[in-house]
């Protein structure tokens, strides 16, 4: 069954969306002088920073300066818990959020009223460029509450002029039920918590295929080409990448365009995006894979400076934007590098090759262990309900194969049945490290 056919509509464009290349540039070094006088007159931890580094805001005379500048971690921001690295009065906040914080202290960020319509304004912009209209019905699937996701897209789809619905996550059977009632075109959703909701539907004898749903807008977790072309053919409608992080703004950092899905268009009037080596702290060549680094250009409560993400990617010239460059879809996290014996492993290498089996779920996780002076690694992956017993030795021994001979390390691979790996409505926990380290 052939898509629905949409694009993502230039006559919408905003006017930023409309500007030349040289104009965005131009704006661009504007905001980043700004930034960074901000940054270094109101934080505290900036301008020690600066100082500590021999660089002052007047040193900002080109774009290429912003390698001047030192580098923000989550490290930092957790320092400075919690509004240290407010570049306001805490008065001038008017909503805070903060990551869970479970490898240590959350990590807040503020906002400014002025700082709330930019956000909802970008993602308004995102929503366009994944096919979103006016007037649309958008059901949020993303947590509210501390999270930025479910907030972010509330009030994105609210400036759009879309009617919003504030599911959240969990209780996934209500969801599917207030998505047969309501009729909603787009959907905001993790696309792990997606194909758990895909299955539910199925178990409740609904068909996936003929929901209203026409574009789903995924975020807040890798996923690769292969998940995307599986939520396609079973819910016909498009799957299209959402891109932000919590440190930055929240989601809208940047989007991919529902006519060429091509990887997302970076905002770059409001975040300036470099690529760099992770070992060297070098830019990499355009195209060429790397840490994504960004600096804030227009918030006005807590101006970031190079912010490194962790995320792995790559930037290209524009394509459906023209204006704005791309980044490739996210392939992984520094963070989320598992050392194997010596060989780099990520966990999209793994789901890329499950995505490949028939009998298999996406539902995996990968476990490490340390029984004896090497790292091991088990790969847990859940079959479908039909696949008989059977059947799991031999998708097992492919799976091991694949991961011998095209990631060049092996690992255990355990098939477990029905509900066997555990379900996350928001993102999925894909390692699981029982080292005793």
């Amino acid at each position: 069954m052939p898509l629905p056919e949409i694009d993502s509509r230039p006559d919408l464009f905003d006017e930023a969306e409309r500007w030349s290349v040289d104009e965005l540039r131009a704006r661009q070094l504007e905001r980043l002088q700004s930034s960074v006088r901000s940054a270094y007159d109101n934080v505290p931890h900036y301008t020690k920073k600066l100082d500590e580094a021999g660089v002052h805001p007047e040193d900002i005379r080109s774009l290429d300066d912003v390698r001047l500048l030192p580098f923000t971690t989550k490290v930092d921001l957790r320092e400075n818990y919690p509004f240290g690295m407010f570049a306001v009065p805490r008065e001038q906040v008017v909503r805070v959020h903060a990551s869970s914080g479970t490898t240590g202290r959350a990590t807040v960020v503020g906002y400014t009223k002025a700082d709330i319509t930019t956000w909802a304004s970008i993602v308004a912009r995102c929503i366009r460029a994944a096919g979103g209209r006016p007037g649309d019905l958008a059901h949020i699937s993303y947590g509210y509450g501390l999270f930025t996701g479910g907030l972010g897209a509330h009030y994105g789809a609210e400036h759009l002029g879309c009617t919003v619905v504030p599911a959240s996550g969990g209780n996934t059977e209500k969801q599917i039920q207030l998505i047969t009632d309501f009729k909603p075109r787009l959907i905001f959703v993790t696309p792990s918590y997606f194909l758990s909701m895909l299955d539910t539907v199925e178990k409740m004898g609904i068909d996936p295929a003929g929901t209203s749903l026409q574009v789903g807008i995924f975020g807040a977790e890798p996923w690769t080409e292969a998940m995307r072309r599986e939520i396609e053919e079973r819910a016909n409608m498009h799957a299209t990448d959402i891109f932000g992080l919590s440190e930055l703004m929240g989601p809208g950092v940047a989007q991919e365009c529902v006519e060429t899905k091509d990887g997302l268009h970076i905002w770059e009037d409001h975040f300036y995006p470099e690529v760099i080596n992770p070992l060297t702290d070098e830019p990499v060549e355009e195209g060429q894979t790397g840490e994504l680094v960004f600096t804030s250009l227009t918030k006005e409560a807590m101006p970031v400076l190079r912010y490194r993400t962790r995320d792995l990617t790559q930037l290209m010239p524009g394509t459906a934007r023209p204006t704005f460059r791309r980044m490739a879809k996210i392939t992984g996290r520094t963070d989320d590098l598992m050392i194997v014996r010596g060989v780099n492993v990520f966990p999209t290498q793994i789901e890329e090759i499950i995505l490949e089996i028939d009998g298999l779920t996406p539902y995996f996780q990968c476990v490490l262990t340390r029984p004896g002076r090497m790292d091991e690694l088990t790969v847990r992956v859940e079959a479908e309900p039909a696949a008989p017993e059977s059947s799991y030795a031999g998708m097992a021994a492919e799976i091991r194969h694949h991961i011998k001979s095209r990631i060049g390390t092996s690992a255990k691979v355990e098939i477990v049945g029905e509900s066997g790996i555990e379900r996350s409505v928001g993102k999925a926990r894909r390692i699981v490290d029982e080292r005793n380290l």
